[in-house]
């Protein structure tokens, strides 16, 4: 059955990066030492370059980068800018690369993608990096006339996992730099860099009772290579072994941590279709494997790989819709929400039952909506994107296609329109998403699938509060199915609960969402659609935490309000839904338009 997953859903760039939150605060016992030694690698042009190279700078700023780790990535402007700003001050940048699965050639993709123009070296074996005691990209060190290190971690807090600041914070490089060159010790000497594991595995033809080729490919065909392969929003791709082995200890680290594959769902509470969820088993298997020194075992035993359409993740489209013009995406600031709108020439009814959203850009589009402006209607009416959505996209909403006899109405006369959200990460660039759609046959089609949901706009969260609380219901009108839920918050969102409250006077928790993560807007699907008899009444539970224990809070001294920004909130849980007893084959579906619209009927 297809369940069209659509709804209002922000999610930041770093929501690709999903690896352990650590601690960033200074540890006195474990303040870096020790003089450095000399050593030698090749740029990324192949140019031999030494540490004594820069003997006469009197600061020199180390930072281990990787060129597919999020954070290295978004950092890469900052670290520009900095060292235009102290290369005159008698200061030495120098990145260095020790990730196994990072070519020179990539290296040098870097450094002109993002206008690195101080030396990229590459460190084969990690072998620098061992010398430093660097676990993670980006790690920055900063070491004195001696080169003696007097600082070493993260860059400042304005990104960390899954987690953006308007702005740092703290700047505790930036710190140590000063410092030094007046002479004095770093504030803070050390800090826990956050960022990706080094990728520090070398690929093993050895055989195993475990082997990538029999037991871990299969794992990765099932759960990952959706979103990591060449295209997708996963960082890096995990369809090859040499790059499976090289990344394999951040994957565990993400799986034994529960952040991979990104789930948030109470496994008490109801049954979905999607849960992406590793068993024990298979957990297992990845320990085991990794342990053993991540044998490649024999390239027969390999599944086939996954096909997809195009690098689409539904079938083959029908048809591909792009933003009608390019749009050119700032540097920095903050950017409204864009509509590109168009007249696709539709003389009948569309009936959609497969459809994907795709960003052109994934650095900077937030999210991303294709939905219509019934016939007759003149301008955007704000609730348009949401209750006319045909596709979506947010980190963590994947497409859906299902039956045919379940599917979107878009009314004939319809235009089209892209909702984009974009958020600048430092650099220049441009931006134009699609939108891929499969049509159904009208005379299959037997259910109208529509949208409802429920919200509530009229909170207010105080400062600093750990626990606010926001609730919102929707009474069912009509017998009705159900197919999905998705609940939406922003950086402040802790948890969020949808509860059945029938007219017997029973309660079902439909779906509990216990910690919730901003960065995977989540769709979930029910495992059997779920009847929802007239007069049930839903009610949505969500809170808030407001405090600066939230370390992706933005502003743990701001009273937070409803908005569109990430650094606002929103309460809004919607679903996908449709007539109990419908059958479109005896009858004609409903008035344009697929819900009926929001119900705000509780507001605390």
């Amino acid at each position: 059955m297809n369940a069209l997953l659509v709804r209002c859903a922000v999610a930041s760039v770093v929501a690709a990066l999903a690896v352990d939150g650590c601690s960033t605060r200074a540890d006195a016992a474990s303040s870096p030492r020790g003089v450095m030694e000399d050593f030698t690698l090749n740029d990324q042009a192949g140019a031999k370059r030494s540490l004594s190279d820069w003997k006469d700078r009197e600061v020199v700023v180390v930072v281990f980068l990787g060129t597919e780790c999020p954070l290295a990535k978004l950092y890469a402007g900052r670290l520009v800018e900095m060292e235009q700003k102290y290369r005159e001050q008698g200061v030495q940048f120098i990145g260095i690369n020790p990730n196994q699965q990072d070519t020179l050639q990539e290296l040098a993709g870097y450094a002109t993608k993002y206008g690195v123009d101080f030396p990229l070296l590459k460190d084969p074996g990690a072998k620098v990096a061992d010398q430093f005691g660097a676990t993670r990209t980006p790690e920055a060190f900063v070491l004195d006339r001696s080169r003696t290190i007097r600082y070493q971690g993260r860059i400042d807090d304005q990104y960390g996992v899954g987690s953006a600041r308007l702005k740092p914070s703290k700047s505790e490089l930036a710190d140590a730099i000063e410092a030094l060159l007046a002479g004095k010790p770093a504030p803070t000497p050390r800090t826990q860099g956050v960022g990706c594991l080094i990728g520090r595995r070398e690929p093993s033809r050895e055989e195993g009772a475990v082997t990538y080729a029999k037991d871990i490919a299969p794992i990765l065909q099932n759960r990952c290579v959706t979103c990591h392969r060449t295209g997708q929003i996963g960082p890096f791709a995990l369809t090859e072994y040499e790059d499976v082995a090289a990344w394999s200890d951040m994957c565990l680290e993400v799986i034994d941590n529960l952040r991979m594959p990104p789930w948030g769902a109470n496994p008490a509470h109801g049954e979905f279709a999607n849960d992406p969820r590793l068993s024990d088993e298979e957990k297992e298997l990845f320990r085991k494997w990794v342990a053993a020194g991540v044998p490649e075992g024999d390239p027969a035993d390999l599944p086939p790989p996954r096909q997809f359409a195009d690098g689409w993740q539904i079938p083959k489209p029908d048809v591909v819709y792009q933003m009608p013009q390019e749009f050119q995406v700032p540097a920095t600031g903050t950017v409204d929400y864009q509509y590109f709108v168009w007249d696709p020439g539709f003389k009948e009814d569309k009936w959609v039952y497969a459809a994907e959203a795709r960003p052109g850009n994934p650095e900077v589009v937030h999210h991303l909506f294709l939905f219509f402006i019934p016939p007759g209607q003149e301008e955007v009416e704000p609730e348009d994107a949401l209750f006319n959505a045909i596709a979506a996209f947010a980190p963590g909403m994947p497409a859906i296609a299902g039956d045919e006899r379940y599917a979107y109405r878009i009314p004939a006369g319809s235009k089209l329109a892209f909702q984009v959200h974009y958020t600048p990460n430092g650099r220049a660039t441009t931006d134009r998403s699609e939108a891929a759609l499969i049509f159904a046959d009208p005379a299959k089609v037997r259910t109208q699938i529509r949208i409802e949901a429920a919200m509530n706009p009229k909170f207010i969260i105080p400062p600093n509060h750990p626990d606010y609380v926001v609730h919102a219901q929707k009474k069912i009108k009509r017998d009705t199915k159900l197919y999905t839920l998705t609940p939406h918050m922003h950086f402040r969102g802790k948890s969020f609960r949808f509860t059945a409250k029938y007219p017997d006077g029973s309660e079902e928790i439909l779906l509990d969402v216990p910690r919730y993560d901003f960065n995977w807007q989540i769709v979930y699907l029910l495992k059997k659609p779920k009847l929802l008899p007239q007069g049930t009444v839903i009610e949505l539970e969500a809170h808030y935490d407001n405090s600066a224990d939230n370390p992706l809070n933005p502003d743990p001294d701001q009273t937070v309000y409803w908005g569109d920004q990430t650094w606002d909130e929103m309460m809004l849980g919607s679903a996908t839904v449709s007539d109990a007893h419908q059958d479109l084959q005896k009858g004609k579906p409903g008035e344009v338009g697929n819900s009926d619209k929001v119900s705000l009927l509780k507001v605390d």
